[in-house]
This record gives C-alpha cells, structure tokens and sequence, in this order.
C-alpha cells in the first residue's frame, strides 16, 4: 500500500527565492479562522449533528466533482450509490463504492479533487494510507472507525477546522427549521443561511406552481399575482435576514439583469401561472428578478451573489433520471459588461449595496470583470468557482484581475462546496496560492514583503468579512 505523505511545500511555487518568501506569508495565515461565506453543506448535518455514515456516502456519492471524473471514464452513476429518481436500483454496499473509487484514483492526478482528497485523508483523518486498489478496505475500516470517535461529529469539526462563520445555501420556501434548531443549540450566530430564490424565479420549471404556492403558505402573503409575489419575495429575505442570512445567491445562466415594464412582468408572471409561458419570457423574467433583487439588496442590506454562466442538466437523460447537481452543468461563454449595466447603472453607487460576481469564464477576467470592479464602488470579484478553484486557476485569476482591480476589490475566498470535510483543504490550497503570487511580487521588487504579509492576511480574513458584511447595518 501506497504512503500517503503531504509536502509541506504542496502548491508553492518552484524555485528556492521564491518558495523561500511564499513559505513566511503563508505562515501568517494558514492559522486564520475559515470564513465560509458561501457554500452548499446541508443546515440539517449541523442540525442534528449526527455520525458521518461511512466514507463512500462522506466522500464519494455526493461529490460531483468525484463521480462526474468517475462517469467520464464509463463508471455508471448507479454504481456509485446516486440515488435515482424513481427509486430504482443503485448500489447499496459502500464499501463497494469505495472500492471503486479506490480502484480509479489514479483518474484524478493532476485535479484539484486529488488536492482536496489527500488533505482530508491525511489532515482531517490523520491516516498515512494513499487511495488505490490495494489499500481499498484498509483505508475504508479506518476511516469509518474514525468517524464514530466523538471529535469527528459535524458541529465537533467547526471548532477542528477553525470555522469562524459558515453559510449554507437554502431556498426561497425553506422553513429555515434546521437553522430555527441552531439558534436554540447556540450556533445561530456562526451557522447562517444564504436566500436562494431560483426555484420561484425561475418560471415554467417542472413544480414551479408548487414552490410559488408554498412561497405563499409561508409568507401569508397571496402569490397570485405578480404584485403578491414581489411581496411574497421581500417577506422572505426579511425572514431570513432575521435568521442571521448575510446575502443571497442566484444562479442564472445570463448575468443579463433588464428591467421590464411593471405591466410587462404582470403579463409574464400570470402566463407562467397559466402554464402558457414561453421560454423567451421566462429568461426575460429572471433577468428582471435580477434587477429587482438589486433593488431589495439597497432596501435590506443582504450581499448579492450572482453564479452566471452554466449550463445546467447538460444531459437531459441524467436530469430525468438523477435530478440536478449530478456534474452535468457545463460552463458557457458570459457577458457581464452590457449585461449588468442597468443593475450598475442603477445601483452601482449606492452605498447600500454590495454584488459579488462569480465565473467560470476566464475570458471575462480582464476584460470585463476586472474593469467593473476596478470602477463600480458596489462590486466586489467573488473567487474562482467550481471549475476555476484549482491552483492553475487560482493564480490565473489573480494575474488577471490584480492589474485593474487591485486586491481589494475581491471577495476574499469563497469555497463554495458540498463536501464538508474539505473545506478546510480548500481555503488552505486558496492561502497558499496567494502567498505565492504575492511573494512573485516581492521577488519582483513590486511589493515589500511587509505589505505582502499583510495583504494575504487581508485576502484570508479580513475581505470576506467586510465583502458580505450586511450593508447599512
């Protein structure tokens, strides 16, 4: 069996000079508390803080980052325990799950994934064994005897990984009951929900009508009508601004955010309630839920997140069968510049506002997210997200966006994920390359070190703080 050994090293850049400087700034901050702003780990898990399951379930089954590399090279979904739909068959034994991963690890050399995996086995689990055919069940009986120790429980681990403030992602017609138990527990003020409003947004979906009728019943306020559902949506933000929520997040396929005439979004919203409306109004109207939600954020102080640009459900046949959030979105190209000129053109100013924007369209770094930034007081540039937070594409993104937005206007990291236990790997990966870009400029000459320190330290803690501070509180 393979020796699993982390370099001290990992992800630093080469060169003796250079590594030399990256090592100190990443000393002043690898001891930071995490600031989880924005992610999707379940309320529930904190909740009710009970026993991981087993290793494939915690490590496997809910990663799409895993199973889509998996799937790519002809492992089906139902061999990986993805539950179906339907209910049909899936494999049920996770140690058989394991073994299959185990037995394809090496798909995953070079990924970001593999990063992140070995960090949790060797950092969070504290095991010396590597994933491979061989070491399958080993490493399966010891990683399960470890989640059974009492130090391994989920609100256990908020303290173990140093999680300051940790943000989960809920929907608009979430009761908010997981997070209603964290409060009671004492946790209220560190765990906090994030208002998601795509669902209702979103119009003409498959269970559209059920989430607006729920959207009803849980803000007593008749959706029946565009006017009663603009209403409806301000309830909600309030109630979840209440439970400690610090922003909202929408995922668009378009940054594009048009107002429509008060009249037209009438006509829009009742043909959706009809069952009558066509996909162009449809997308018209979530470019001008966009907009209004802009508007909300001046009113209510929530940050606003804006996730453009993926094509999500890629492949029809897996959405049917699997459901959404299986690793079939695939990015495509985005326009921000002309697409969010009517928000900036609007908002971009006021004081109360804040919009943080995320891609995974590296076209756009320095063409036109970086210009909006560098310019627009309300914008701040979210981190490389999902298939951007690598260590290539870390750094592409700080060579790219740092000549015209500078450093301060960026979020700080965002580690976005599902998967718990690697949250800290990912916010030590994002310190690491930033001590490293920042100690390229020191070597350069083109910053002193002092400033390096404390720039990184900015970028690990004190950025995400301010970026999603509630504005006007």
């Amino acid at each position: 069996m393979a020796q699993l050994r982390l370099h001290p090293d990992r992800a630093l850049p080469a060169g003796d000079e250079i590594r030399a400087v990256a090592r100190r700034i990443y000393q002043s901050t690898r001891g930071l508390p995490l600031l989880c702003m924005h992610g999707h780990v379940d309320a529930a898990v904190f909740a009710d803080d009970r026993r991981f399951s087993d290793p494939a379930h915690l490590l496997v089954v809910p990663d799409h980052y895993v199973t889509r590399m998996l799937v790519s090279q002809g492992v089906p979904l139902e061999q990986l325990g993805v539950p179906r739909v339907d209910g049909g068959q899936v494999e049920t034994d996770p140690r058989q799950i394991w073994r299959r991963f185990c037995a394809h690890w090496h798909l995953f050399r070079g990924t970001p994934s593999r990063y992140w995996l070995e960090h949790e086995i060797a950092e969070v689990l504290k095991i010396d064994i590597a994933p491979g055919p061989d070491s399958a069940d080993t490493l399966y009986d010891l990683i399960d005897a470890r989640l059974s120790e009492p130090g391994f429980r989920p609100r256990a681990l908020l303290d173990a990984f140093n999680i300051e403030l940790i943000s989960t992602t809920d929907s608009a017609t979430s009761t908010l009951e997981d997070h209603s138990k964290l409060r009671s527990a004492g946790l209220g003020e560190r765990v906090i929900p994030t208002f998601r409003p795509d669902a209702v947004t979103h119009l003409g979906h498959a269970g559209w009508v059920r989430q607006v009728q729920r959207l009803q019943e849980l803000s007593g306020i008749d959706t029946g009508d565009y006017d009663g559902f603009v209403a409806a949506l301000r309830h909600r933000r309030e109630t979840f601004a209440l439970a400690g929520a610090r922003a909202t997040d929408h995922g668009h396929l378009s940054a594009a955010a048009e107002p429509l005439s008060v009249t037209e979004a009438r006509r829009i919203y009742a043909e959706a309630c009809n069952g009558s409306v066509s996909d162009a109004a449809a997308a018209a109207f979530a470019g001008h839920m966009l907009f209004e939600m802009a508007r909300m954020s001046c009113d209510d102080g929530l940050v606003m997140q804006i996730h453009p640009g993926v094509l999500r459900d890629h492949d029809a046949a897996i959405h049917e069968t699997f459901g959404s959030d299986r690793g079939f979105d695939i990015p495509v190209a985005t326009e921000f510049t002309r697409s969010l000129r009517p928000v900036l053109s609007a908002f971009g100013r006021d004081p109360n506002f804040r919009l943080v924007l995320f891609t995974v369209d590296e076209t756009v770094y320095s063409r036109e997210l970086a210009p909006i930034a560098g310019v627009y007081p309300a914008v701040r540039l979210g981190a490389p997200w999902w298939f951007l937070d690598s260590p290539d594409g870390m750094r592409r993104f700080r060579e790219l966006v740092t000549e015209t937005a500078g450093f301060y206007n960026t979020s700080g990291f965002v580690d976005d994920t599902r998967a718990f236990l690697s949250i800290p790997a990912r916010h030590d990966l994002s310190r690491r390359i930033d001590a490293g870009y920042l100690a390229r400029l020191v070597v350069e000459n083109r910053l002193p070190e002092d400033e390096a320190v404390e720039t990184a330290v900015d970028l690990a803690y004190r950025l995400p703080q301010e970026s999603y501070a509630r504005r006007g509180a």
